[in-house]
This record gives C-alpha cells, structure tokens and sequence, in this order.
C-alpha cells in the first residue's frame, strides 16, 4: 500500500528527486543519490507513513500533494534562508518573511499548541492560518476551526444590524481573507458548508472536543482567562492549536484579566507548549507601521 501497486508511488517520488535511486526489497528501500535528496525522500516516505496509518490507504493525491510541499523543502523545511509553508492556488509560495515568523514555523513543527503574541501587522494570523491548511492539504488533520472572540473595540454584537450571522462576520473577516489567499475560490465555499473549514466566534466552542483538528484562536488578548482554558481544553487526539494576540491591545474591561496574559503565567515551561515573541522587526505592513509602534512605546501607551 505504501509503495503503490507495482511500485507506481515510488516511481512517482524517484521522478520528483532526479538525482536518486529507489530500488525496493520487500519492506526495505535502498536509495542512492546526494546527501540532501535523500534526506529530503526519507521526510517523504515518513510523511506518506503517517497518512496510511492515520486514513488506512494512500492516494495518488497524497502521493503528489507531500511531494509539491516537498519541493519547497517538505511544507516546512528551510529553503534558501525562507520558511516555505504552503503553495497558493495562483502559482505563488507562502513563506515565513520575518525571524518571529520563522520562529512560529519551527515552534508549530515541534509543539501542539503554541502562543504567537506580539504587535498588530507582524503575519501572526496568515502564518498561523497557511500552517493550518498545510496541515489540511496534506492530510495531517482532517479539519480546520479558526475562532476569535466577538469582543472588539469596546462593541456589543447586540446592537449591530442583521441577525447572527451578520453579527459576527465583521469579527471573523480577516480569517476569511487569509483563506482567500490561500485555498482555490470554488473549492473554499464547500470546505465551509461541510464544515472542513469552520469558522466561529470563541464563545460557540464550549463543550466540545475537537479530534485530528487544527485549531487557530486568533485575537485572543480579547478571550477571558475562563474562555482561554475552555479553548485549551476543547483538543482531541491529533490536535494542535495555535494561539495569536496581541496583550497590550485588549478590549475586555479594566478589571478583566486577559487570557492570553494569565495563559503565559500558568503555561509558560508546560512540556508541549510553546510561546513565541513577535516584536516590531516582524512588522509586514506599511513601513510606518514600526515607526507607529515605536512611537506609541516610547510614549508609554498600549
């Protein structure tokens, strides 16, 4: 099963790296090429293990889809010096750009949950959302929930227009941007209807368990110390998660703890659990928005 019937799969891969040799003995294969290619083949055929075990059977697609990640150094390998995360529908690769977000891709490869915290406009969300649908299209994990709290700028869902939906998309937009970027349109609306892709307000999560998911928070600065340990607590088996927020941006009131705050105090040395600092270096917006964040620093103000 993992070789393919007469061996079609490993020929597959044998063409993908056209320095190398793969020559099968039973359950032993024998590869003959550079150092790096069978390095690089050997992250291969473990990726396309963890598949069959998980799914039962292989595809040609997954044969193809862990090879295409592959090429840019298996989904999440260095490439030259960038972090290759994921190819977009339009011919382009995302990659990690900035040290924080190089960092982010290490820590998720390493960790099942991770806080990426830091300034607005530092690619927390995107990173956060490509290694998601990396994980989805090589079928690590069968599914993607991306939540945020619907707590933004001191507003209350109860007095904006329309009825829930309508309530709660403006929250959960830049989600949905990001997922533009990344999965092809025609396909997009159809992940969503069979809930492949879920995208929901944090509150919507309680009481569930969330098995072989990867599972994004995003704004969490703005979730309530209970609210960050029931989001921590909804993982099942084959679950990561990661966490993104910016503590010196909350809209919760004066005398609510952030979570994201108190989760750093309790969590922070948990085997597993990773925390990883963005700072205004990692800033991938208008080039003003460092001088922003400088100047609002030196002024002392949050």
């Amino acid at each position: 099963m993992l070789f393919g019937f007469n061996d079609v799969y490993l020929r597959r891969i044998e063409s993908a790296f056209t320095d190398t040799r793969i020559v099968a003995r039973g359950d032993q294969l024998k590869l003959r090429g550079p150092a790096d290619q069978i390095a690089r083949i050997e992250r291969v055929i473990g990726e396309l293990i963890v598949i069959l075990n998980r799914n039962g059977n292989l595809t040609e697609n997954d044969v193809d889809t862990v090879l295409d990640l592959a090429r840019v150094g298996t989904g999440l390998q260095r490439s030259g010096g960038q972090d290759a995360i994921l190819f977009t529908p339009f011919g382009g690769t995302i990659q990690a750009k900035t040290p924080g977000q190089a960092r982010l891709v290490e820590a998720a490869r390493q960790s099942d949950i991770v806080f990426a915290v830091g300034p607005a406009g530092t690619g927390k969300t995107y990173t956060a959302v490509a290694l998601a649908v990396s994980a989805l299209k090589s079928r690590q994990v069968k599914k993607i929930v991306l939540a945020r709290p619907a707590v933004e700028a001191g507003e209350s869902l109860g007095f904006l227009p329309g009825g829930l939906r309508d309530k709660v998309d403006p929250y959960l937009r830049p989600l949905y941007d990001a997922l533009d970027d990344m999965i092809e349109r025609d396909k997009l609306p159809s992940y969503l209807e069979r809930n492949i892709i879920e995208i929901v307000p944090l509150a919507y999560m309680r009481g569930r368990t969330l098995n072989t998911s990867f599972v994004i928070l995003d704004e969490a600065q703005n979730a309530t110390t209970g609210q960050m340990k029931m989001f921590l607590t909804r993982l099942g088996a084959g679950s990561r998660a990661i966490v993104t927020g910016d503590a010196s941006q909350t809209d919760l009131p004066s005398r609510t703890q952030s979570g994201l705050v108190r989760a750093r105090e309790i969590l922070d040395g948990v085997d597993g659990i990773s925390f990883i600092d963005f700072g205004k270096e990692d800033v991938v917006r208008h080039k003003l928005v460092k001088d922003i964040i400088a100047a609002y620093e030196r002024a002392g103000d949050e």
